[in-house]
């Protein structure tokens, strides 16, 4: 016996004097009503209505165990607001790329503790993401996929110092070599600034094939190392680059995993290499960034959800949101965001 439910119609009969009304308050029907009545009476032992009359009537016994209902019910509505509180107050384990942009994910905390999700956010390589989500230590992650049919594309470009003396880097012409005691002189055209903000949808789009060492007077001078972040050294994106550097005629030694964060960033802004990275983390640098004109070597991410998550459609549009803001995702095409409305947000899709 659901004693709950039969406590429920029991009460609703004694206040509402009716059967019928009871019963349209519980929004059941009116038989059911009446059959849990008479299962309750069983069980009590008495009955609980004086159904002799044209009008139903409360008997003693109802009258006296009425009270008990009540405690009964409202201490089961305490217990399922509590049980609810608490879900709403477990920290939700959030797994986001190492590079993403502190004050985004401050945002995004900040909309986790508005929305009643509070979040905790763990910087992760694309492996221990994959895993966390699972073996169940994160609730949602970003995972990497191919930019093509990925829910967020982070566009990717190569970033140096803006002050390079004579190392070919991205955005400068090949055929306009620049160097910083000697005015640039490009009839028709004049070499990219990369030393404005470097913002992808400004910068001029870069090929891998204007790394190749330039014809001219004396020896050519070498291509610069191609450093990788931790972010971008998972197979596929790898080996994506790698291809695309042999396609465009370069050694592919050139490509090279960074030992570190800082330590790339160090060789980028001495001029001495070219990092792999999105826009605003070259921004929050103050290095030189132009994009990669072959969008297949950005980066791809969707938004995915453990098994055990409860309703994860309940977070998806605004944690999509900020988490979009954090890792410098572009703005969906629209001819993209059209198709079934699927690319106009992040699919959080339960993992399995």
């Amino acid at each position: 016996m659901d004693l709950l439910a039969h406590l429920e119609a029991y009460v609703a009969a004694v206040e509402e004097e009716s059967f019928s009304r009871a019963a349209d308050r519980l929004g059941i029907a009116q038989p059911l009503l009446s059959r849990r009545i008479k299962t309750l009476e069983e069980h009590f032992g008495g009955r609980l209505f004086d159904r002799s009359r044209r009008q139903v009537t409360t008997t003693g016994l109802g009258l006296h165990l009425l009270p008990y209902a009540q405690d009964v019910l409202e201490g089961a509505q305490r217990l399922r607001r509590a049980a609810r509180a608490s879900r709403r107050s477990a920290v939700r384990r959030l797994g986001v790329p190492a590079d993403c942009d502190p004050a985004a994910l401050a945002r995004v905390l900040r909309a986790g503790a508005e929305h009643g999700t509070p979040l905790a956010v763990h910087e992760l390589p694309p492996e221990a993401r994959t895993a966390g989500l699972a073996d169940g230590s994160l609730e949602y992650a970003l995972l990497r996929t191919p930019p093509e049919g990925a829910a967020l594309r982070v566009p990717l470009g190569l970033a140096t110092t803006p002050e390079a003396d004579g190392v070919p880097y991205p955005g400068r012409p090949k055929e306009c070599p620049v160097h910083r005691d000697e005015p640039p002189a490009c009839p028709d055209e004049s070499p990219a600034r990369l030393d404005e903000p470097p913002v992808h949808a400004k910068a001029r789009p870069f090929h891998l094939e204007d790394l190749r060492p330039r014809r001219g007077r004396g020896a050519p001078r070498p291509a610069p190392p191609l450093l990788v972040l931790t972010e971008d050294q998972a197979p596929e994106p790898l080996d994506r680059l790698e291809r695309a550097v042999a396609r465009a005629g370069l050694p592919e030694t050139l490509v090279r995993p960074a030992a570190s964060t800082a330590a790339a960033l160090a060789e980028a802004l001495a001029g001495t290499a070219l990092l792999l990275c999105a826009a605003p983390f070259a921004r929050r640098h103050g290095a030189a960034w132009a994009p990669l004109a072959d969008t297949s070597l950005h980066r791809g991410y969707d938004l995915r959800a453990a098994r055990r998550s409860r309703r994860p459609g309940h977070v998806a549009d605004w944690l999509a949101a900020a988490l979009a803001a954090a890792v410098g995702a572009a703005p969906t095409a629209p001819a993209q965001a059209g198709e079934a409305g699927e690319d106009a947000r992040i699919r959080l899709a339960a993992r399995g």
